[in-house]
């Protein structure tokens, strides 16, 4: 068996050349490359792959600053499709989501997945589910069906990735946030024990004798928590609204968790009745438009009925376009209530997006710190809300 390197006429001996190989690859063949290396082959094909996307302007464009690189495809769809098909095969699926985006945002090609034939040839991930979101208005019947199987298999995907987690760090912290003074023995919370009953030690037989017992008590089938999730549908926010709407429907199956998912820009949509399937819920969003947090907050208020065991999680970068005081009012009225309050800047992979700042330090003043939280971190952060500690927050938040 070959490896790739001996495929493309390269000896895995000669490091050296490789190197260059590389070099050649990344710089894209310019006469000012300074590599002076040809390619042929699978390199050849995966160099032209490279430049039908990044490929340099022609001199007429070159000196037009701020303009982006043309490509060699064109719009044409039966060029695009051939060119999906030759990146699956020369670079892995987590290169391919990056090219695609790109290729998206490039070259205007968002038009394309509304033909069927073209979202059949897509690698699917988050970031085309929020392409695909944001073009469902335009999107005509006949591609709609295709659609909604793309969007299915990824949301399928983030499910069987996050849900076991999720439940089981949600199922924890529901038991501990419901203590009990006289547990059995298996629900002692023996650190909160010992700590509450040291001045018992006895140094002669170097142990401590508790008085008082203190336990988990084991959540039942009754609502614990209510959870709201307050999603900011801007365009900026696709990535966003595509993990929260998985996550409320993780938690809208634990029955112990009332949750109810609200979804605004700048009219509000409560779409907890389709919390069942978060497919659903994604093509009943609209993303794009502006944004009004106060109004959605507005709402959110008027559907908590036991503060002190109310969670709510806004989402949103934060860019206000309604009553700046009013909204933080909100937030502090809830807070005194006995709310807890959470502030997302994005529920993604990417990290902190674009955010208002002054709003962020606002929020914080008022004990609500806004930041930035991957998926995999949202569960102890609800862990943590629930159990009313401080919130995980990130370094880089």
């Amino acid at each position: 068996m070959t490896t790739g390197e001996e495929q493309s006429g390269v000896s895995v001996r000669d490091p050296a050349r490789e190197r260059l190989r590389r070099w050649r690859l990344v710089l894209g063949g310019d006469a000012a490359d300074g590599t002076g290396c040809a390619l042929s082959g699978r390199d050849a094909a995966m160099d032209g792959a490279l430049t039908a996307l990044y490929g340099r302007q022609d001199a007429a464009q070159a000196g037009r600053a701020g303009r982006d690189r043309s490509a060699g495809m064109g719009a044409s769809a039966p060029s695009v499709a051939r060119w999906l098909g030759d990146i699956r095969t020369y670079f892995p699926s987590s290169v391919v989501q990056v090219m695609q985006r790109d290729a998206i945002d490039r070259l205007g090609l968002a038009t394309l997945l509304l033909e069927p034939e073209m979202l059949q040839a897509v690698e699917a991930d988050v970031h085309l589910v929020g392409t695909l979101l944001s073009l469902n208005k335009a999107m005509p019947e006949t591609t709609k069906e295709t659609a909604r199987a793309v969007v299915r298999k990824v949301v399928e995907d983030l499910e069987k990735r996050l849900a076991t987690r999720t439940r089981a760090t949600l199922t924890g912290a529901l038991d501990r946030s419901a203590r009990i003074s006289r547990p059995r023995h298996h629900d002692i919370d023996w650190n909160r024990t010992i700590a509450a009953n040291l001045k018992n030690y006895l140094p002669e037989y170097r142990t401590v004798v508790p008085e008082r017992l203190i336990g988990y008590g084991r959540a039942s089938r009754s609502v614990k928590k209510e959870v709201i999730l307050c999603i900011d549908q801007s365009g900026s926010m696709a990535a966003s609204v595509v993990y929260a709407s998985v996550f409320g429907a993780v938690l809208a199956s634990m029955r112990s968790i009332s949750t109810r998912l609200v979804v605004f820009d700048t009219a509000v949509v409560d779409l907890t009745d389709q919390l069942d399937d978060p497919v659903d819920v994604l093509f009943g969003t609209q993303l794009g438009g502006g944004t009004d947090i106060n109004r959605a907050l507005a709402y959110c208020q008027s559907q908590i009925t036991r503060p002190a065991e109310t969670v709510v999680v806004l989402i949103s970068d934060l860019y206000e376009g309604g009553i700046r005081n009013e909204m933080l009012k909100r937030v502090a009225a809830m807070q005194a209530s006995g709310v807890q309050f959470v502030t997302l800047l994005a529920l993604s992979d990417e990290g902190a997006p674009a955010y208002d700042r002054e709003h962020a330090a606002a929020l914080a003043a008022l004990g609500a710190p806004a930041f930035a939280c991957t998926p995999d971190l949202f569960p102890e952060v609800m862990a943590a809300a629930i159990e009313k500690r401080p919130l995980p927050i990130p370094d880089t938040a």
